[in-house]
């Protein structure tokens, strides 16, 4: 369809009676009040085409920091640190299974607050939760208002899709440069373990017609991939898993490589595109960070996600 006529701060959405969309604010932190505060941005009037137009690289990196594990400020803090040196530099963060104490650590972080735009700027989204998902855009690359060379920010809300664990997709727009072309970013942490029946084929079902509204995105996070069903989820909805597509003989775990865990090594961080085309992906170097334990110390830093990036 053509959105053209689609107002931007009401984008193009699945009529899905059982995955209402909430909208909600981008955030960007203010040092005069020391505080994060609501973005003001106008996204620009977009057009669509049938392919993707040139545009800055979208370099993405998805990491599910695992919620359950000690140590949550030192673990958060080897993980930016390891963020901050990546070549090239990431623009788009997607975290999952981010708790509260993981959040505060993000939003009171010098390098989160001068570099990026961030989809919470409190607890508000949390509710009774014990983690969710946060979605960070660098302001190298993303911009509040319409600018030549930089990507308009969009509209952000999150999807209640049937879930056993009560998860939602966190989605947002983002216009090209030049062409104000929307392409669509979903972070998603889908239904945990091999429960019958499974909600993930639902999942990403509705996230797959999310993206095809609007002509052009990806999705990316966790896919907890641990029935044989779920191997042709992505393809069987039409999209392609970046990973596979320019890896087809490797492996690419992403989880359990230290063999102690109720799963075999997998996948399970995935990233998913339609009509755009991946041009190089990869897992991300374990970060170390040394810490105390109850009687040792640790070196292992996380023991569920190794994450995975993306330039698309």
């Amino acid at each position: 369809m053509s959105s053209s006529a689609v107002h931007p701060h009401h984008p193009p959405l699945p009529a899905d009676p059982d995955a209402p969309p909430t909208f909600q604010d981008w955030h960007v932190f203010d040092p005069s009040s020391n505080g994060w505060k609501t973005l003001r941005h106008e996204a620009p009037e977009h057009g669509t085409s049938e392919s993707a137009p040139e545009h800055p690289p979208l370099t993405l990196v998805t990491w599910n920091v695992d919620a359950f594990a000690k140590f949550p400020d030192e673990r958060m803090a080897a993980i930016i640190s390891t963020l901050h040196n990546l070549t090239p530099t990431p623009n788009i963060l997607f975290f999952q299974e981010v708790s509260r104490a993981t959040l505060k650590h993000l939003l009171d972080d010098p390098w989160v607050r001068e570099h990026w735009y961030a989809c919470e700027g409190n607890l508000h989204s949390w509710g009774g939760h014990v983690f969710s998902t946060i979605t960070l855009l660098s302001k190298s690359a993303f911009s509040a208002d319409k600018c030549h060379d930089k990507i308009s920010i969009g509209p952000v809300w999150r999807v209640k899709y049937p879930s056993k664990f009560d998860r939602d997709a966190l989605c947002c727009d983002v216009f090209l440069p030049s062409s104000d072309t929307r392409v669509r970013l979903i972070n998603v942490h889908l239904d945990s373990l091999p429960l019958q029946p499974s909600r993930r084929p639902r999942q990403l079902t509705i996230i797959s017609d999310g993206l095809r509204h609007a002509g052009r995105g990806l999705v990316a996070g966790d896919f907890n991939p641990v029935l044989p069903e779920d191997d042709s989820l992505v393809a069987g909805n039409g999209l392609i898993d970046v990973w596979d597509d320019l890896h087809p003989d490797e492996s690419g775990f992403t989880w359990g490589l230290d063999g102690r865990e109720l799963f075999p090594p997998g996948r399970l961080d995935k990233v998913a595109v339609l009509g755009l085309k991946g041009k190089k992906s990869k897992s991300c170097t374990r970060a170390r960070s040394k810490f105390r334990g109850e009687d040792s110390y640790s070196r292992l830093w996380t023991r569920h996600c190794l994450g995975a990036t993306t330039r698309v």
